[in-house]
């Protein structure tokens, strides 16, 4: 190698990290949501309900924690929050597996289910980093007919948190 072909290849070397700090992050452009039953945004996402943007990521419905709205509060995402839509109703039984389909894996502090603004269902990883399929078998108590269940995944390193909508008739 000639002198000139090493000094540019060490110039290279020496200046590859610096390029790559200095150059922006690369956001997630995926998280996570419900798939079985259906949620809202998998029922977008699948065509069953005619929706705006949320048909083209329904992994993206994060907003920061303790909200109770179904588009985590993204003006993006308000189909999801209109009870009109026609959304499909599934029939579930009193104890039922809700799967969370996750395409970018965040370290969870919980996950939660809620009915009514009440919560039915609380399940703590600790900060664990979960698998690209979670599912949690949801007790519905004493809950019967038409429900429209809040979930939620709290991540464990930010103050965000990922909500999906399912439209279930609980012994239907």
């Amino acid at each position: 190698m000639n002198v000139r072909r090493k000094t540019a290849a060490l110039i290279g070397a020496a200046l590859a990290p610096v390029v790559a700090v200095s150059l922006p992050a690369a956001s997630a452009s995926a998280h996570g949501y419900i798939s079985d039953p259906p949620s809202r945004q998998a029922q977008c996402a699948a065509g069953t309900v005619s929706c705006g943007d949320i048909k083209y990521e329904p992994q993206s419905v994060e907003g920061p924690k303790g909200l109770t709205s179904c588009s985590g509060g993204n003006s993006r995402f308000a189909d999801l929050d209109d009870d009109s839509r026609g959304w499909q109703v599934t029939p579930v039984s009193k104890n039922t597996t809700f799967s969370w389909r996750l395409t970018a894996q965040h370290a969870t502090s919980t996950w939660e289910y809620y009915v009514g603004g009440q919560r039915i269902a609380l399940f703590d990883d600790g900060g664990a980093k979960p698998g690209a399929v979670v599912n949690h078998q949801v007790d519905f108590g004493g809950l019967t007919g038409q429900q429209k269940v809040l979930a939620v995944w709290n991540v464990a390193d930010t103050d965000n948190a990922f909500y999906a909508c399912i439209d279930v008739n609980v012994g239907g």
